[in-house]
């Protein structure tokens, strides 16, 4: 049992490690970036920015589609569009008075049976 879990175990590390070296950056959607300087290493002299030369992320474009972006799901409705029909509110507990047909809504009990106490449950 041992041996299974070990082999399942290195196998699971290995796939993962393969899946991580395989990973390709050139598939990822492409956008306007950050705002980055071509800055170097002091001690190696490579570049330190991943995307260095890009252009920044602001600008006319961009704030045009961060406002767009959002129109969906950003939305102040204040007023409810299936309260077009009320005419009067009688307050909380009550239903209020509507355009076209009154509906009544009677109480679910009309009435009621008495238990006399002389009876015993066991």
């Amino acid at each position: 049992m041992k041996t299974l879990i070990g082999t399942v175990a290195a196998l699971a590390i290995v796939g993962f490690s393969i899946s991580v070296a395989l990973a390709n950056p050139a598939l990822l959607p492409k956008h306007e970036g950050y705002p980055a300087k071509a800055s170097t290493s002091p001690v190696t002299g490579q570049p330190t920015a991943n995307d260095a030369g890009q252009t920044g992320g602001g600008g006319e474009k961009a704030i045009t589609k961060s406002i767009t972006s959002t129109d969906n799901h950003v939305q102040q409705n204040l007023v409810d569009p299936n309260n077009h029909r009320i005419k009067e509110k009688h307050g909380a507990g009550q239903l209020p008075s509507v355009q076209g047909p009154q509906i009544k809504i009677a109480p679910p009990v009309t009435s009621a049976t008495k238990i006399s106490g002389d009876r015993k449950i066991n």
